[in-house]
């Protein structure tokens, strides 16, 4: 922790979750990352979905690079008591959001992923071999010139 860096709790950080207040916990540090929503490149959608909650697992699932690490320090505002932390989340049930929107299961988004990325490997071959059976067929049924 850095000496004179402010501790906030759960309570403070979560109060901080629509787009033009955004801040998120990583590592047990609190990022004010509002001004870097538009910049994002995966867009502005997955740090407001990081918001209320610790986000150092979304955050090292995605990857990062080594300097976006780095430029995280700029957004840096402080830590969170590790103490005020809600119990784990129960990420099987629907969170219903101020707005009335129910939010989807996380197992849902990890299976539609997982359906994407078989579609993603299935289509191009559907439609190579679609194309092999009409060039195939398709030859066979022109009319001869004898």
């Amino acid at each position: 922790m850095a000496p004179n860096s402010k501790v906030y709790t759960f309570d403070e950080v979560a109060k901080h979750n629509h787009k033009k207040d955004c801040w998120i916990v990583v590592h047990g540090k609190v990022y004010d990352v509002t001004p870097f929503l538009d910049d994002h490149p995966g867009g502005d959608e997955p740090l407001l979905m990081a918001t209320g909650k610790d986000a150092t697992i979304d955050f090292e699932d995605i990857g990062h690079s080594d300097t976006a690490i780095e430029d995280m320090q700029q957004y840096y505002v402080g830590e969170i008591d590790t103490n005020t932390f809600t119990a784990k989340v129960d990420n099987s049930t629907p969170v219903t959001p101020p707005t009335g929107q129910v939010v989807a299961f996380s197992a849902s988004n990890e299976s539609s992923s997982f359906i994407l990325k078989v579609l993603q490997y299935l289509l191009p071959l559907l439609i190579l071999g679609f194309a092999y059976a009409l060039q195939y067929y398709g030859k066979g049924s022109e009319p001869s010139e004898s």
